[in-house]
């Protein structure tokens, strides 16, 4: 019965951060070929609520729900057209986030310092990656993509950084006191 209680608990958590991905996600501010948006904050979130395996779990469906045709990227865009697109390399590297952020909460149990050089890591692997891509798939060199893609964002990704290991780490402790314990 323990070990079903957990699946289900796991489940409802998965499903809920991803809900919540797909309500803030899509409200997102044109700035350039790639929009601003509050998903890497969730994301972030996902990372020290949910962990590497369950944030990536939610990751994925909620990519899953934007493929389908759903709007829940940014501007309320959908399809598997978003994902091969200009912001696809972006959109694909949340995965990463999540995986790098939650593993190292996991480790560090959500410790400010080591969780936050997780999130400035892996967010710029999201950069390099997303560039990369928006480079490819928009002709533009590298330089250029960067000048788009990444140089815009840091201030605003900076600040989602500091509240989300404050609020991340908060929501992680309430959660163990009231005996919901997703990991460590």
């Amino acid at each position: 019965m323990e070990n079903q209680n957990t699946r289900l608990k796991d489940l409802v958590f998965i499903a809920l951060m991803t809900a919540i991905l797909c309500i803030l996600a899509p409200l997102s501010v044109p700035i350039g070929p790639i929009p601003l948006s509050l998903a890497t904050f969730v994301v972030y979130i996902m990372a020290y609520v949910l962990g590497w395996k369950r944030g990536s779990a939610a990751v994925l469906l909620y990519l899953l729900i934007g493929i389908v045709g759903i709007p829940v990227f940014s501007n309320y865009g959908a399809g598997l057209q978003k994902v091969v697109g200009p912001t696809g390399g972006y959109l694909v590297s949340y995965i990463l986030l999540v995986c790098i952020t939650g593993f190292v909460c996991e480790k560090v149990k959500c410790a400010y310092i080591p969780s936050i050089l997780a999130m400035i890591c892996s967010t710029l692997i999201l950069y390099m990656i997303g560039s990369a891509w928006l480079a490819f798939s928009n002709h533009m060199t590298f330089g250029a993509a960067i000048a788009a893609g990444m140089l815009p964002f840091i201030p605003g990704d900076l600040i989602k950084i500091a509240i989300a290991s404050v609020l991340g780490k908060q929501l992680h402790e309430r959660l163990n006191k009231a005996g919901i314990q997703i990991y460590g």
